[in-house]
């Protein structure tokens, strides 16, 4: 009988493309991969920092492996890992511990499955983080998350993503390529590129920092390979989102007019706090480029409330330069503080009731942003793509520019793709459409 491993991703795009690598190299070693609610002799928790109480929901999901198998070997990998990996050891019922550059070794550090008595850690100092690993999640999902980068050269003063991924580096072209390749040949349908900061893609492979391709480069090799129906460019910084870029997707043949755009804040002030490396002019500079060479396009925007030292005049020029910008939705995130950052310094604390209102207007007007998005959207003519999941008798799939629409279940639907015109907004504010011809793809 096969050893059983199980994985838990937390987090962003990235993590589980890696977590999608770090199952493959435990599937060429013999192990068979179940589900984490199932019984396993190993049980993988792929951590973030980014996500609030941390330490909570890492807890929580330790509990889960215990109750499916007590004896289980559980390891811990991934950022939060190579930040606060004794404080991770020190959960009970965690094994293994392993950072930033240990984790795509795990299978060598599992000679014993047998419980410890102790979280044993592995973790590097993050500057030895300086070589690159190439992941892309495969077999998960309707789309594949392809890395192409990984670390940070910014030193945003909220951020510990440098101090846990270590410097900004790159996949070669020719194994992104590669890799996009293999993907397609497993017949899905939609790549998303995914990174640290991927518009600074080109720095190189080992932490050196000649430029061997920019991140246009890469667009345009990508589009050229044949069989890939779509590719999504996840989040970018605006400063490194250039006009060539832009003007390469409005006229490529699979590159889906969709962008999501950082700002973090809409006032000057409180951008120079966090050391972004734009004004909100350029920001807003980069919207209309989108806007005026794709005014389909659907743009996502981050922002954090409650930073130390936003006044309520400070939040109100967020709010108010959001509310004008044409954007679709907004990802909004509550400020909270992270150790060894700049930011857990400073003075001017928001309190937490304050930082709550601030973050439910931000929701109430994405709300509103993404109503009035697929309101323009509507009598179009879109191609969607489908997913792989009955929920509650609907199937659900979404256009090239992010229009999630909805339909009654049916399987032969399952990751294909389809030309529809959106008719109507529902009840749950997703999108119903009439079919522009019969199934066909």
């Amino acid at each position: 009988m096969n050893k059983k491993v199980a994985f838990y991703t937390l987090g962003c795009k990235l993590n589980f493309s890696e977590t999608s690598t770090i199952a493959r190299n435990f599937t060429d070693e013999g192990f068979d991969r179940v589900d984490f609610s199932e019984n396993a002799d190993i049980y993988v928790i792929n951590t973030c920092s980014v996500t609030e109480n941390a330490d909570k929901r890492f807890k929580s999901i330790v509990k889960q492996a215990q109750k499916a198998n007590p004896k289980a070997f559980v390891a811990a990998v991934g950022c939060y890992a190579q930040l606060k990996p004794q404080e991770l050891a020190d959960v009970n019922g965690v094994d293994l511990v392993l950072g930033a550059t240990e984790k795509f070794k795990i299978t060598d550090y599992l000679n014993d499955l047998s419980k410890n008595d102790f979280g044993e850690v592995h973790s590097c100092e993050i500057e030895e983080a300086d070589f690159y690993v190439g992941s892309y999640s495969i077999g998960d999902r309707t789309r594949a998350f392809l890395k192409v980068q990984d670390g940070c050269d910014y030193k945003c003063t909220y951020c510990t993503i440098p101090l846990a991924r270590g410097i900004s580096r790159s996949d070669t072209m020719e194994s992104v390529i590669a890799n996009a390749r293999e993907i397609s040949s497993q017949n899905i349908k939609e790549i998303v590129l995914t990174g640290v900061n991927i518009g600074d893609y080109g720095k190189g492979e080992f932490g050196n920092k000649k430029h061997e391709h920019t991140f246009l480069d890469l667009v345009r090799e990508l589009d050229k390979v044949e069989g890939i129906e779509r590719l999504r460019i996840s989040s970018i910084e605006p400063n490194l989102l250039k006009n060539e870029t832009i003007d390469l997707v409005s006229k490529s043949r699979a590159f889906v007019p969709h962008f999501h755009i950082p700002l973090q804040s809409g006032n000057n002030e409180i951008l120079k706090k966090m050391k972004r490396r734009y004004m909100r002019e350029l920001y807003a500079d980069r919207v209309a480029k989108i806007k005026d060479v794709m005014p389909h396009a659907c743009i996502g925007v981050d922002v954090i409330v409650g930073f130390p030292g936003e006044t309520d005049a400070h939040f109100l020029e967020t709010y108010n330069f959001v509310n004008a910008l044409d954007i679709s939705y907004l990802h909004v995130f509550t400020y909270s503080e992270r150790d060894n950052t700049e930011a857990v310094e400073m003075e001017g604390v928001v309190p937490g009731n304050i930082r709550s209102k601030r973050s439910k207007m931000l929701r109430g007007l994405s709300v509103k942003k993404r109503r009035a998005f697929y309101e323009s959207q509507l009598g179009t003519t879109r191609t969607v793509l489908f997913e792989s999941e009955n929920k509650e008798g609907f199937i659900h799939g979404f256009t090239e520019n992010y229009v999630k629409v909805k339909t009654p279940w049916n399987p032969e639907y399952v990751n294909t793709l389809h030309p529809v015109v959106l008719t109507e907004i529902d009840a749950d504010g997703l999108v119903r459409f009439e079919f522009v011809k019969e199934f066909a793809t």
